[in-house]
């Protein structure tokens, strides 16, 4: 009961500093529209002298979100190929790990935060599309030579039962992200059940208690503030909503850890230039990596959000970590 009781105790004690300061005088603070009836987040920033990390590099706060838009706008044509090059295709395996674990069942409601081109709520749409059909065959060898009025019954019932139809939200602040999404959708065939929408990570644009899943991958490190939007996170899913966040971390076997350095800082960045005409653009992605919080310490982000059973996976030696957590 130990454990429980010290979050519950930091949650009230956050809530409480949310509420009652009140900045003197030349002291900037950052000041919330929302603890009334509307659900608007209205994070507005007055960062002042506050800095923070752009890969390497201290800027201001107000700075970085401009400069990231900047980034994904830089490579968003190229974004998908630079993917399959820099991973040599394992970040498609890493996805489907998430999806694997997700274990989604039709008429889950998913938000795809900083989805970008879609490759999660694509994986998303078609799990749940194998889920309906192997419910289907399984129902269909269930029921032995059936008469018709067994198939008429069935029938009604089936349709009676249907559950809500599953739908993927894809939210990210980049509009050239969105836009190489809708035609990879397009091209794909892709339409029913998904929409797309711009907004931000810390202040989203949905209503409290929406989703059943909340995703991010390979974007919660780009975010000015990782605490806003793990609280947006929050927010935003239904009670017993699962929060999963897909991201890379800290290499566990020294070994690994030097190649993948060696790797990262000597070719990717030379990878950019020459595929996607943007050196600066993967030297920061690369840089960003180094900046994030290792595994444990991330976890315990989670949980001081609000989030309960928080966990992770460490894949490819922890290159890439996937954490979840729930809210209750």
């Amino acid at each position: 009961m130990a454990a429980p009781t010290r979050l519950l105790l930091r949650r009230v004690i956050r809530l409480s500093h949310r509420c009652n300061n009140v900045p003197a005088a030349g002291v900037s603070a950052r000041s919330r529209c929302c603890w009334g009836p509307s659900t608007c987040r209205c994070f507005s920033d007055v960062a002042g002298d506050r800095s923070t990390h752009f890969g390497f590099e201290t800027v201001p706060e107000t700075e970085k979100a401009e400069r990231v838009y900047k980034v994904f706008k830089n490579v968003a044509q190229k974004y998908d190929t630079m993917n399959d090059v820099m991973s040599l295709g394992i970040h498609r395996l890493w996805k489907d790990m998430l999806l694997h674990v997700m274990h989604p069942q039709p008429g889950a409601q998913l938000l795809d935060v900083a989805g970008g081109t879609g490759d999660i709520s694509f994986r998303f749409l078609e799990y749940v599309h194998s889920q309906q059909e192997r419910q289907k065959r399984r129902m269909a060898r269930s029921v032995q030579t059936p008469s018709s009025q067994d198939i008429s019954n069935n029938y009604s019932t089936e349709h009676e039962d249907t559950p809500q139809e599953s739908r993927a939200v894809v939210c990210d602040i980049n509009k050239e992200m969105l836009n190489v999404g809708r035609k990879r959708a397009d091209s794909m065939g892709i339409s029913a059940g998904l929409s797309w929408v711009v907004g931000n990570a810390e202040e989203l644009p949905f209503d409290d208690d929406q989703f059943d899943i909340y995703t991010i991958a390979f974007g919660i490190r780009n975010v000015t503030h990782i605490d806003q939007a793990l609280q947006e996170a929050l927010r935003v899913l239904k009670p017993g909503g699962r929060f999963m966040c897909l991201e890379f971390s800290k290499v566990t076997n020294p070994v690994l850890a030097r190649m993948y350095d060696t790797y990262s800082f000597q070719m990717i960045p030379v990878l950019g230039e020459v595929i996607a005409g943007d050196w600066k653009s993967y030297q920061y992605l690369v840089e960003s990596i180094r900046k994030f919080p290792e595994q444990e310490e991330f976890k315990h982000m989670i949980e001081d959000a609000g989030f309960y059973c928080v966990k992770y996976h460490n894949f490819t030696g922890g290159v890439v970590a996937l954490h979840s957590g729930f809210k209750l």
